[in-house]
């Protein structure tokens, strides 16, 4: 019997979403609007302590902080290079440099003793990522920034309601960008959110995201068009609300998953932390790609690999790191496999992929 393929991702799209769609096009008001100002309102809860702007994508997100932030030309801001191209990218949009550091293999976030060892005269900022909904090593890298006089920015695309000491991700820096694409923890169909306590930097944000200008004409500054729509914003205040549920399938799904599996390396969870399992990760350490491949074509379990290749060693990016060399970074980008951690998955589900990758493991053994 043919088996369905259990996808490594699936948005959770129902009806209410729908219904707040309808009711932002029956009031004809689609642009940026008060679909979006209570959007921010209530996603800023995630983040106490902080207001949250709403922005056209987690890329936007990370840009306009950026820039809000004062980075630009002559400035260098360290960068993991095991993480999706945006957060180099949007260092370098900004004319700044990105100075791609190590990751440790336990979270795969930065490395704070290769932190350390990239600063120059002209770092101004650490940019760490909260990989796969694991809150990177926060309290090494505050006592490096405080040391040294810089700022953080929290690439917090995959980490929606993640913690740290009780700290929620979102919290700890400068700023910190969410993204919300549609396989992210939750989503608004394309989007983005920066968290902020700095009343400047949300202020420079909200006039970058909209031509530079708060009045309507009254352009104080070279902006952008990154606004969010009252029909996005729409369906991430459904979808808000459900994450907490959501939330809470994920680690229960990740539990079983790691009390189950077999010949393989299982993602770590750092004391006090809440991991919210954007991914599940696991480690392979031979032939990755060859039990992946077994893992969709014999036993139709999706599965993704992120990330493949590192920002460093990207065409687009290499030229910012001429021969440099992270060991962590290239072992991970060699090793690693998310299997499906979603919401939506069955028991019978979680029971097939643990037969499939415990086999698969057995296999290889």
């Amino acid at each position: 019997m043919d088996l369905p393929m259990i996808p490594a991702a699936k948005p959770i799209i129902g009806s209410e979403e729908r219904e707040a769609v309808d009711a932002v096009l029956a009031s004809g008001m689609l642009a940026q609007g008060a679909e979006v100002a209570s959007f921010e309102e209530e996603f800023s809860a995630l983040a106490p302590g902080t207001e949250a702007i709403a922005v056209n994508s987690g890329t936007s997100a990370l840009h306009l902080g950026l820039l809000a932030s004062g980075i630009g030309p002559g400035d260098e801001v360290i960068v993991p290079s095991f993480t999706f191209a945006a957060t180099g990218n949007s260092v370098a949009l900004t004319g700044a440099t990105p100075v791609f550091a190590d990751i440790a293999l336990d979270d795969y976030s930065l490395d704070p003793d290769s932190v350390a060892a990239s600063i120059t005269e002209n770092t101004k900022g650490i940019m760490p990522v909260h990989l796969y909904g694991h809150p990177a090593k926060m309290a090494e890298l505050r006592k490096i920034a405080d040391s040294r006089g810089l700022m953080i920015f929290e690439d917090a695309a995959q980490a929606h309601a993640a913690a740290l000491g009780g700290e929620k991700v979102g919290t700890f820096g400068t700023f910190a960008a969410f993204s919300l694409y549609p396989t992210k923890n939750m989503t608004s169909g394309e989007g983005g959110m920066v968290t902020t306590s700095d009343p400047e930097v949300a202020r420079k944000i909200r006039l970058l995201r909209n031509q530079g200008m708060e009045k309507q004409y009254e352009n104080e500054l070279v902006g952008l068009n990154n606004r969010m729509t009252n029909i996005h914003a729409a369906i991430g205040r459904v979808q808000l609300r459900h994450l907490p549920e959501w939330t809470a399938k994920r680690q229960e799904n990740a539990a079983f998953l790691s009390e189950n599996l077999e010949g393989v390396i299982v993602p770590h969870v750092a004391d006090e932390a809440e991991h919210v399992y954007h991914q599940y990760t696991i480690r392979v350490e031979n032939d990755r790609d060859g039990f992946a491949n077994a893992l969709r074509e014999e036993y139709k379990v999706g599965c993704g690999v992120y990330y493949p290749i590192p920002n460093h060693r990207l065409p687009s990016l290499a030229h910012f790191a001429p021969n440099l060399e992270l060991p962590n970074t290239e072992l991970a980008a060699a090793q690693v496999i998310s299997l499906p951690v979603h919401p939506s998955l069955s028991q019978g589900d979680l029971d097939r992929i643990v037969e499939a990758v415990n086999a698969v493991a057995k296999a290889g053994a």
